[in-house]
C-alpha cells in the first residue's frame, strides 16, 4: 500500500509557506502605523485610533469579485482583480460615511501558481493604498477538488469607522434634492454572468482589456467632502453594484420619495451599448444589472450641488447631476 502525504493529495504546504513570506514584504506599504504585527499571525492586530473619535461606530463589509474572475482566467491577466476586491468593500462602507480602517483578503484556489497569486496580491496591495486602508491579513486556501485547475475565488473583508452623529443613511433625503453621479471605470465587478452569456469566448478575449478595468475606488474623493462643511448636506450615498440603479438607489430612499434619473444626463460608455445590442437586452434590464457609467451616486441639497461637483473634479473624477428627488414611494424612475 502506497504511503500518502498531504502534498500527494494536492496541497503543497511548503511551497505555500515560502509564498506567504513573499507576501509579507509585498504588503508592507499598505500596513500603516495602526497595524501592530506583520501579516502571518493567527489574527490581524490593529490599534483603534480612539483619540480621534467621540462616539465611534464600526462599519463592516464582506464582498467578492464574482464571475469577472472568469475573464481574468480566460486571458491570464490577474493584476487588477485585487483592486476590484478592495473596491467592492471600501466603496460599500463609504456609503455610510465611514473611513476604511483595515482589510483582509481570502484567496482560494485549486493548485498553487505563485505567478498568478502574486499578481492578485499586488492588486490587493494597490487597492488598499489607494483607499488609505491597512492590509492586516487574510487567508490563502489551497482546495483541490473544489476548484478546477487554474480556477480561484477572491473575496475581501473590510472594517471602517464613522462618528455616530455623522452616519449617512438617507433618512434626511427630501423632495428637491439632487442626484450626482460619479463616473465609473467601465463595468466594475457586477453583471459578468450576463456579459459571459452575451459574448463568445473569442469576443471576451477581444474585449478583455475593457472588461477587466478595475473598479474605481471613491474613498479619497468622497471623504474629502465629508471632512468639510458639506458633511451635513450629503444626505445619501449609493454604490451602484448588483441591482444597479433600481435596487441600490432605492435602498437609501425614505418611503415618501422617488429618485428620478435622467439617463441623457451623461454619456453611457460604448461597452454597455455593445452588450445591449449584442444581447438584445431591454433598457430596464441594463439599468437593473449594470452601472451604465455611474459607479456611485450622492444625493445632496440642491444649493450645494455645483460646489460639490467642482470639489470632486479636483480629484480628476467626472461627475454630473443625473437626477432629482420627487414625491413617490421609495422607487427609482429612469426616463
Amino acid at each position: 500500500m502506497r504511503s500518502l502525504t498531504y502534498k500527494k493529495a494536492g496541497v503543497d504546504i511548503k511551497s505555500l509557506g515560502i509564498f506567504k513570506e513573499k507576501l509579507k514584504k509585498l504588503f508592507l506599504p499598505s500596513s500603516g502605523k495602526g497595524v501592530l504585527r506583520c501579516i502571518g499571525g493567527f489574527g490581524g492586530l490593529f490599534r483603534f485610533p480612539k483619540e480621534s473619535y467621540r462616539s465611534p461606530v464600526l462599519v463592516s463589509s464582506a464582498d467578492g469579485v464574482g464571475t469577472k474572475l472568469k475573464i481574468a482566467a480566460l486571458v491570464n491577466k490577474h493584476d487588477s482583480i485585487g483592486v476590484d476586491c478592495v473596491a467592492m468593500n471600501v466603496n460599500d462602507i463609504l456609503c455610510t460615511g465611514a473611513k476604511p480602517l483595515f482589510f483582509l483578503d481570502y484567496i482560494a484556489y485549486s493548485k498553487l501558481r505563485q505567478d498568478v497569486l502574486l499578481e492578485i496580491a499586488k492588486g490587493i496591495n494597490r487597492g488598499c493604498i489607494e483607499a488609505g486602508c491597512n492590509l492586516i491579513g487574510g487567508e490563502t486556501a489551497q482546495m483541490p477538488g473544489i476548484y478546477r485547475e487554474n480556477e480561484y475565488d477572491l473575496a475581501g473583508f473590510c472594517v471602517g469607522v464613522v462618528e455616530e452623529s455623522n452616519i449617512i443613511d438617507g433618512s434626511k433625503i427630501e423632495v428637491g434634492d439632487l442626484v450626482i453621479g460619479l463616473e465609473s471605470n467601465g463595468i466594475h465587478s457586477n453583471g459578468f454572468s450576463l456579459v459571459r452569456e452575451v459574448f463568445s469566448k473569442n469576443e471576451l478575449k477581444l474585449y478583455a482589456k475593457e472588461l477587466l478595468k478595475p473598479t474605481r475606488i471613491y474613498v479619497r474623493a468622497v471623504l474629502s467632502l465629508l471632512a468639510t462643511r458639506y458633511l451635513s448636506l450629503i444626505k445619501g450615498i449609493a454604490h451602484i453594484t448588483g441591482g444597479a440603479f433600481y435596487d441600490k438607489i432605492a435602498r437609501i430612499l425614505p418611503d415618501n420619495v422617488n429618485a428620478r434619473i435622467n439617463r441623457n444626463s451623461w454619456d453611457v460608455p460604448k461597452i454597455f451599448k455593445l452588450i445591449q445590442n449584442k444581447g438584445n437586452i431591454k433598457d430596464k434590464e441594463m439599468y437593473h444589472t449594470f452601472n451604465m457609467g455611474i459607479g456611485m451616486v450622492l444625493i445632496v441639497r440642491m444649493d450645494v450641488s455645483k460646489a460639490i461637483i467642482s470639489k470632486l473634479r479636483e480629484f480628476k473624477l467626472n461627475c454630473w447631476i443625473i437626477g432629482e428627488i420627487v414625491k413617490g414611494k421609495k422607487e427609482v424612475e429612469i426616463a
